[in-house]
């Protein structure tokens, strides 16, 4: 009996990428020696000769247009975290006054843009405002449809960004330069230990945590519109607590939601995995199927853009920020990242004992990258959204260690105390880790939900390359000169993962993160808490991170000097933003609704003495009392904002920032969410977290 397929199942297939002018597309449009030099630059990162970008530009031109496109835009992703991009015609008008279609070879290619007002770190002056576009030949352009106007029809062509001396001013170059870094050190490895498979790249797969909000309470609260998390607001009777919202039945609204954004996902050639309830009310999960390092970082920024535009859609917001709600749990990125040839996971244990040198030498010089570069692991997701986030009991701690369970740390033991071991199967996950290994791959769990995942990305690749670039020079010592038999091969990869387990197994840790006895635990092995974006900052610019990064071609000192600028200048900016609408709103609605109340008991006393009641005034007096912390510590805030250092080095405003101005914040959130707690309903102007996190 012939099956029949099901109607929604033949709609997916052929919706799947139907946005997408990928390789298999061009195969169709192109010659073969066209075909073959476009090929050719995506594995080496080379720019397309002229004649290969015109043909290209020719077909991607005519796919475009039969699709009802109008303009192209080079998207790239500048330091400010966000995505960026410029809109041209397709077309240009002629002497005669008509209009045809001017898309060639060097517009596909790159363009400029004027880049003075994006972040750049000192890479360049104001007056320096070209911003050099390249086309990023690895991923294929796609169509932009704007779902209100199916008119509106944009071509995006993914892309770099860098200063007309070719210096990066994006997170993407350095995520490319990583990757030929990581390839290059394990093919070093992997031919000695007899291993000659094909290219080695890095394989990432980036679960998204997101809350939605119905947008009119979003409307009514400056600091969710403004900020992206509540700086006032008392918690709810009830939380999270019962753990009910946790993989529960996803609401009919917010299931219609996921399915539309997942359609336009699916159009550009994103596949979703998995979609679920998280822990926090109204907090949802979204994971997307794994790919090439470079293209999930591409599609994360994608599909944050595509969630954001879609809920806007239904009448909800999307929240990215970290924190959005003090009480429950905040929300972050879990980038599972492993490292393949064209045959195996390398991070995948093998079938026979000969298999398993590769596995023994990667992981083993994972952890020697971890421990080395903890502090720099810690740098690259800091941030004033996860601050808030990380070490809260919630999220990984504060202090980087990697999780290798049981099994996996018994056999590196073994192979440190120069015995034969192979290994014998896999643990159960540690969420509390932050670095976990979870059978055949590593899960970084400390990127804020907010964030890029170029720059975490980037560091994990780096880091593993410095690595395995010393364990092929130990190799190489343990081989000798000459051939090398198998089992020469094997017991060589025992001896450098035992020997890089021996030295840096402090970073190892399998139990529960969240304890307070692993803080002191930690700093008895020598492992660094590091609990603020201030303190972590200052990392980047260490002299081994900069050696570091400038030893494998991945960022000049100057690049990663810009980028410590950057992010430390967007620390400030965020937090001072946040107090801003922090004393608004204490202002112009915490102390008005105090005020209202305390009128209305006053009044409400005054009432009853005229009739000869006694008139109970205890409730007064806690109000007043109310009333005047909040003043007080209003009064004490706005000093605090108006003497921030203005001309001062960033450090300096940045511990400002943490040390005066987030406490300051802090303890007028405390006086306004207590009188949120006591003032009558119909009084305080703000929706309640019981509103806005359990009305779906």
């Amino acid at each position: 009996m012939k099956k029949v397929k099901a109607r929604w199942v033949s709609e997916t297939e052929g919706m799947f990428g139907a946005n997408v002018f990928g390789f298999a597309a061009m195969r169709r449009c192109l010659s073969v020696a066209a075909m073959r030099h476009l090929e050719g630059a995506a594995a080496s990162g080379e720019r397309l000769d002229a004649e290969t970008a015109e043909a290209v530009a020719e077909a991607v031109r005519e796919w475009a247009l039969k699709r009802g496109a109008t303009h192209y835009a080079h998207v790239f992703y500048p330091l400010n975290g966000q995505t960026a991009e410029k809109h041209d015609s397709l077309f240009a008008p002629t002497a005669e006054g008509k209009l045809v279609s001017a898309f060639s070879g060097k517009c596909l290619a790159g363009g400029e843009s004027d880049g003075s007002s994006f972040p750049s770190g000192g890479l360049r002056t104001t007056f320096e405002a070209r911003g050099v576009m390249g086309w990023d030949v690895r991923c294929p352009p796609y169509l932009v449809v704007n779902p209100d106007d199916p008119a509106d029809v944009v071509l995006a062509i993914p892309s770099v960004f860098a200063t007309a001396a070719g210096e990066a001013l994006d997170e993407k170059t350095p995520l490319a330069r990583s990757g030929r870094a990581l390839a290059q050190q394990a093919q070093r490895v992997l031919s000695l230990l007899g291993v000659r498979e094909g290219s080695v790249f890095a394989n990432a797969g980036v679960e998204q945590e997101y809350f939605l909000i119905d947008r009119a309470f979003v409307r009514q609260r400056p600091d969710l519109a403004i900020c992206g998390r509540t700086l006032l607001g008392a918690r709810p009777p009830k939380g999270q607590e019962f753990a009910d919202q946790y993989f529960g039945a996803i609401p009919e609204r917010v299931k219609a939601y996921m399915l539309d954004f997942e359609r336009e996902l699916w159009r550009l050639g994103i596949a979703a995995q998995t979609r679920h309830n998280e822990a926090a009310p109204s907090q949802y999960e979204f994971v997307p199927c794994f790919d090439r390092d470079f293209m999930a970082s591409d599609h994360n920024h994608v599909i944050m853009q595509v969630m954001q535009r879609v809920a806007e859609q239904h009448g909800l917001t999307c929240l990215l920020h970290e924190k959005p709600f003090a009480g429950v749990n905040g929300s972050g990125k879990h980038v599972n990242w492993s490292v393949h040839t064209g045959k195996r996971n390398l991070f995948k244990g093998g079938a026979s004992p000969s298999e398993n040198a590769p596995f023994l030498v990667f992981t083993a010089a994972l952890v020697r990258a971890v421990h080395r570069y903890a502090r720099l692991l810690r740098a690259v997701v800091a941030g004033a959204g996860n601050d808030h986030r990380l070490g809260a009991h919630e999220a990984p701690p504060a202090i980087i260690s990697i999780f290798l369970g049981e099994s996996l740390t018994t056999l590196f033991e073994r192979l440190a105390m120069g015995e034969a071991a192979e290994p014998s199967g896999y643990d159960d996950r540690n969420r509390t880790s932050p670095f976990a290994y979870t059978g055949n791959k590593f899960e970084f769990r400390t990127v804020g939900a907010s964030q890029s995942v170029s720059a975490p990305l980037t560091v994990l690749n780096t880091i593993l390359a410095e690595s395995l670039d010393v364990a092929a020079g130990a190799l190489e010592k343990e081989l000798g000169g000459g051939g090398a038999t198998a089992a020469k091969r094997l017991q060589a990869a025992r001896v450098v993962a035992g020997a890089f387990y021996r030295d840096h197994k402090a970073i190892v840790f399998n139990g529960d993160g969240y304890s307070e006895s692993w803080k002191a635990e930690a700093k008895a092995r020598g492992l660094p808490e590091i609990a603020d974006s201030v303190e972590a900052y200052a990392a980047f610019n260490a002299p081994e991170h900069l050696a570091l990064f400038e030893q494998y071609g991945v960022m000049s000192a100057r690049e990663v000097n810009g980028r410590a600028e950057v992010y430390q200048d967007r620390y400030v900016k965020q937090i001072a933003t946040e107090s801003a609408v922090c004393l608004e709103m204490a202002e112009q609605q915490a102390l008005p609704a105090i005020y209202r109340y305390q009128g209305d008991l006053a009044a409400t006393a005054a009432a009853l003495r005229t009739i000869g009641e006694k008139a109970h005034t205890g409730q007064l007096h806690k109000a007043t009392a109310l009333a005047r912390t909040l003043e007080d510590t209003v009064e004490s805030l706005r000093d605090i904002i108006g003497h921030r250092p203005d001309a001062d080095t960033l450090p300096r405003q940045g511990a400002y920032c943490r040390d005066r101005v987030l406490p300051a914040m802090l303890a007028v959130r405390h006086a306004a969410d207590a009188i949120e707690t006591v003032v009558a309903e119909n009084l305080w102007p703000l929706p309640k977290y019981r509103e806005i996190l359990f009305i779906q």
